[in-house]
């Protein structure tokens, strides 16, 4: 049993209830990844040009590992749980009966894999083959929770089979050569690398407002996805969403819950209008986040966008941790009535993402709320 004061419990509808126990992940071992059909990286200045694959830079690591770890210590100090998940061998080639691939990734982001709804976690497809065994980094949490909470739901989408009949082939050599209006629409089409072959999501394009969950529609996460996720989730409404954003991947630095009747969104990446027609229509406030300061200049080996600025983590639905060095949108949440946690993190960028992307919350206090009790086109 846990050794916390309360029974271990998996409950979460949102992102801003007070956080009671989450996960945070770790930068141990993550590589370059080999090249496949969904993902090229390409860093020439940095010593991984395009086609070269290995692990990140020992120094890195151990930056990133060291802001980790103090994160997970200040949400203890606040009285939160944290636990950390089980690093692999992320340089190992790795094979399914349908295919091999030179290597995998890495498990700092866990929020890419598992997203909690209530008192489920569920396990995304991933689609990418570097990607397709990282659900085992945390296979010993969840057997733990499991066994110590009677009342959690412990799913896992399917497994996709990731031949080459679920990918566009040949779409990184001629999308980027596209312009900006035709690659737009291709994202308006969802006419992206995935086919419809078979249901693929990511858990990171997924945000949840209670009742109501927004599945992005993007470079991982296609129509398939979101129908399979309509029906696992059969008693709350999932929509999906797209916004102008030529290479979406993942929704926390688009679409930004903050608290109940505010949201945060990228100016650069609009929402369409029937979206926000919706959130307007049961009485929530759209901001538009201010520019970014430090992320205007990526760190190396870096595939983040510079909004990375924008993937905070609330501890509840006053307090909120934001990069130190993002002053500007720090001032502006301030001014909306948040107290800020600033978090040292940028070292961690390279390798997945932000405070959101390096967390699950596990427990939150509170229930499911309808927070749209009014419909409105799609919606």
């Amino acid at each position: 049993m846990s050794t916390t004061e309360h029974p271990t419990r998996v409950n979460s509808w949102n992102g801003w209830d007070p956080l009671r126990h989450t996960i945070v992940g770790r930068a141990t071992g993550t590589v370059v990844q080999a090249p496949e059909a969904a993902v090229r990286r390409d860093f020439p200045e940095d010593g991984f040009p395009l086609g070269t694959y290995g692990p990140m830079p020992e120094e890195m690591t151990a930056e990133a590992n060291e802001q980790l770890d103090n994160f997970a210590e200040m949400l203890r100090r606040r009285g939160i749980r944290v636990d950390r998940p089980t690093p692999l061998d992320f340089t190992q080639q790795v094979h399914t009966p349908d295919w091999t691939h030179d290597s995998m990734f890495g498990c700092m982001p866990p929020r890419d894999v598992l997203i909690t709804v209530g008192s489920e976690i569920l396990e995304a497809t991933m689609s990418y083959r570097s990607r397709w065994f990282e659900y085992l980094c945390y296979r010993p949490l969840l057997q733990s929770l499991f066994e110590d909470d009677p009342a959690m739901r412990w799913e896992a989408a399917p497994k996709p089979r990731l031949t080459d009949a679920s990918y566009h082939e040949d779409f990184w050599d001629y999308y980027n050569t596209l312009s900006t209006e035709d690659q737009l629409d291709r994202v308006a089409r969802h006419d992206l690398v995935l086919t419809e072959e078979e249901p693929l999501f990511d858990a990171a394009d997924i945000a949840r407002f209670g009742k109501d969950l927004f599945v992005q529609l993007s470079l991982v996460t296609n129509r398939k996805g979101h129908d399979w996720l309509q029906r696992h989730f059969p008693d709350l409404r999932v929509h999906a969403v797209t916004s102008t954003n030529t290479h979406p991947l993942h929704l926390d630095s688009t679409w930004v819950p903050l608290r109940p009747g505010l949201v945060l969104h990228c100016g650069e990446r609009l929402a369409d209008d029937e979206l926000m027609k919706y959130f307007h229509l049961n009485d929530w406030e759209v901001v538009e986040a201010v520019q970014p300061v430090s992320w205007e200049h990526l760190p190396r080996l870096s595939f983040c966008s510079p909004w990375l600025a924008a993937n905070m983590f609330n501890i509840d639905q006053n307090t909120i941790c934001v990069e130190e060095k993002e002053v500007r949108i720090a001032e502006q949440l301030s001014s909306l009535g948040f107290e800020i946690v600033p978090v040292p993190f940028r070292a961690v960028g390279p390798f997945g993402g932000g405070l959101h992307c390096s967390t699950v919350d596990i427990e939150r206090e509170g229930g499911m709320e309808d927070y749209f009790p009014r419909r409105s086109g799609r919606f």
